[in-house]
């Protein structure tokens, strides 16, 4: 990897758009890079990660101040980013406290959590806040621009997508003849009524897992890989990374435990919702 002391770099938010007036300034006009929000109180850790992003082609804009990033972003969903990555220990607003504000208007802009190595009620709590995946400190910084990088891909389909969608004259009515209830031994889905029920009794679920818990009832019996899960689930919506499904998944095993049903991992093919014979899923 490049050092990063030889690269660019964008350190606060005067700089934001620094990289993109550089790039323009060298050949014809073209689409303006990604923009990425960096939201990081340690200094060195900040400026690695802005050279490091800024030699990824991103325009960086750097906060370090929870209070300054709640400002920017709990406001309005046209912030202009297309990327965050958010430290959750931070001085001022925490980093929860960013993203809820975030996500009461603004759903679909992915935001990558970085959090202390043991912080696991942090990491579940922002995942359950609508953050899209996480890496815990320290990372790998080769682990983190792949991640980007997927989280930008996922963010520009579901964009096209989007577009797409409001070019389109008219979308086809629903089917009149939506299964009303969908079940797998003790375990039922109303789709109608955006509910599951385990062993007859209300089964509780936040949202995201509860869309992976219906994509995967729907396919009950056959083995779901995580980007078909990921696209049949979220494509529509939001860009959630591996980390984040994987435990989504966890999660709903722990659920299901004691139960008539089972999630399970097939190497190489993917997760399988199926019934137990004995009960002790």
């Amino acid at each position: 990897m490049t050092s990063p002391d030889s690269l660019p770099s964008a350190t606060d938010d005067s700089a934001a758009d620094a990289s993109a007036a550089d790039a323009s300034a060298h050949g014809p006009a073209t689409a303006p890079p990604p923009a990425l929000l960096l939201v990081e109180d340690d200094a060195l850790l900040s400026s690695t990660l802005c050279s490091v992003f800024c030699a990824e082609g991103l325009a960086v804009t750097h906060l370090a101040d929870g209070t300054a990033a709640l400002a920017r972003l709990a406001a309005s969903r046209d912030h202009g980013f297309a990327l965050i990555v958010l430290d959750l220990n931070l001085p001022g607003a925490s980093g929860l406290e960013i993203l809820a504000a975030l996500r009461q208007h603004d759903r679909q802009t992915p935001v990558l959590i970085l959090t202390a190595r043991g912080a696991i009620e942090d990491r579940v709590r922002g995942l359950d806040l609508g953050a899209d995946d996480y890496l815990a400190k320290p990372f790998v910084l080769d682990e983190l621009e792949a991640r980007v990088r997927a989280l930008l891909r996922r963010h520009a389909t579901l964009q096209a997508s989007q577009q797409a969608s409001q070019q389109a004259s008219q979308q086809p009515a629903p089917s009149p003849g939506i299964a009303p209830r969908l079940t797998l031994g003790s375990l039922a889905f109303e789709p109608l009524n955006a509910r599951f029920l385990l062993a007859d009794a209300p089964l509780a679920l936040p949202p995201r897992e509860q869309r992976l818990l219906g994509c995967l009832i729907q396919h009950a019996g056959e083995p779901v890989d995580k980007a078909r899960l990921t696209r049949e689930a979220f494509g529509e919506e939001e860009a959630v990374g591996d980390n984040a499904i994987e435990v989504y998944v966890h999660r709903l095993r722990k659920r299901l435990e004691g139960s008539d049903v089972n999630l399970r991992t097939i190497r190489g093919l993917g997760y399988l919702l199926e019934q137990t014979t004995d009960g002790s899923a």
